[in-house]
């Protein structure tokens, strides 16, 4: 089996490292910014050497993970002298294969294998990674390397082409970072009647549960629920009322997604056209 490099041992190197080594792929050697988090990493996994430059991951490896921040990629891509025949992948998801050009052009095969998960800390990397999607780019061979770590990690995947990748991420964005946003959002809400963001985050994540949970079970459009769904515009009017007096800064964006939540009530077909235009005359007053 290949043998693996990580050139950054930050919270998605780190987790990769472990998960990968207990599926039986050896991590020979780890390099970091912070000398401590290669250290860290390779007493993690077993056979792992902490060394003190990126030079020497990629003279132990056969497989080469550049797992920095995004920004410094392209300038450890850039710093190392890579071999004919090598791999060299980063793990970045709006990034194309592109900013791995110094390898390439050394002869080296260059790829993307990006976790489609949210990682908040090193202990949560480990228990999210298993089961996720991993989106690709990479040609023969390395695709096929690629895939079958994906499967090892128990997870699936998906070839994105390099022109795609940015606009993969920004989805990726509105349905994890903004659905925090969201929560904050509806959190300060509670406050204005006294209760604190701790006990409404405590209250709200059944419900957000329960969105997922039907989500996962029947799908759009069909897991929509709430007032737009029903075609309750009075109930509409009523929030906007609401919000007006509490919050007037959130105004603006519950009439945004109100308005495009409209087209999928009409995809579950509880509403008619009549009761969409209704709704949206009653978001855009």
């Amino acid at each position: 089996m290949l043998k693996l490099g990580f050139i950054g041992a930050g919270t998605i190197g780190s987790a990769l490292a472990l998960k990968l080594s207990q599926r039986g792929y050896p991590v020979v050697a780890a390099s970091s910014r912070h000398h401590t988090s290669a250290k860290k990493l390779a007493q993690a996994v077993g056979g792992c050497s902490a060394v003190t430059s990126n030079q020497e991951v990629a003279g132990a490896a056969e497989l080469i993970f550049i797992t920095t921040p995004d920004d410094a990629i392209a300038p450890v891509a850039a710093q190392v002298k890579w071999r004919e025949g090598q791999m060299v992948v980063h793990c970045s998801g709006a990034d194309s294969t592109d900013i791995l050009e110094p390898a390439r052009k050394a002869g080296a095969c260059v790829g993307v294998f990006h976790p489609l998960q949210t990682f908040a800390d090193s202990e949560q990397a480990v228990a999210n990674l298993p089961g996720s999607t991993f989106t690709l780019e990479a040609e023969a061979p390395l695709l096929g390397v690629l895939q079958e770590m994906a499967h090892a990690l128990g997870g699936r995947w998906i070839k994105i082409a390099a022109g795609d990748r940015a606009v993969y991420h920004a989805a990726a964005v509105i349905a994890c970072n903004y659905l925090i946003t969201l929560v904050k959002m509806a959190t300060d809400l509670w406050q204005s009647f006294g209760v604190s963001q701790k006990e409404a985050t405590e209250a709200l994540l059944p419900l957000i549960r329960g969105t997922v949970r039907n989500l996962e079970a029947v799908g759009l459009p069909q897991c929509l629920t709430g007032p737009i769904a029903r075609g309750d515009s009075g109930t509409i009017k009523k929030h906007l009322a609401a919000l007006e007096r509490v919050s007037p800064d959130t105004l603006s964006s519950y009439r945004e997604l109100g308005l495009k939540t409209i087209p999928i009530a009409l995809a579950k077909g509880k509403i008619n056209e009549s009761q969409a235009k209704e709704l949206e005359a009653a978001l855009k007053q």
